[in-house]
């Protein structure tokens, strides 16, 4: 249900025309807007710095399976904090646990245009 809800929450911020999130560099914004085309075997990042405790709700579709992960830059180290596979979409709140650079990212095997959110609840 609460995809379902997501994505309609999606289809309504695409409509209302999102822009595209072209950086990996950390961003204090509050509200990342995704729309690309994701070419096979290459990544999409959208990233910005959290303090401990700030939320993201976040929500993406795709017209193709992508993997999809929610990572943590911790003193040089990648840390996976959700992970989905072969999925066509998704949504949630993030809550960080710890202050630092926080990454959406996702990578298809095969072409797959991508539409998604994140933004503060």
């Amino acid at each position: 249900m609460r995809l379902v809800a997501g994505l309609a929450a999606l289809a309504a911020l695409g409509a209302a025309g999102a822009q595209a999130a072209t950086s990996s560099a950390p961003s204090s914004s509050s509200s990342v807007a995704v729309s690309t085309t994701l070419a096979p075997g290459k990544a999409h990042e959208a990233c910005m710095g959290l303090s401990a405790g700030d939320k993201r709700r976040w929500y993406w579709k795709s017209d193709a399976p992508v993997d999809f992960t929610i990572h943590y830059h911790d003193n040089g180290t990648m840390r996976d904090l959700v992970t989905r596979n072969a999925m066509r979409g998704d949504g949630g709140t993030f809550t960080a646990q710890n202050p630092g650079a926080y990454c959406w990212t996702w990578r298809a095997s095969k072409p797959a245009k991508l539409e998604g959110r994140i933004e503060t609840p």
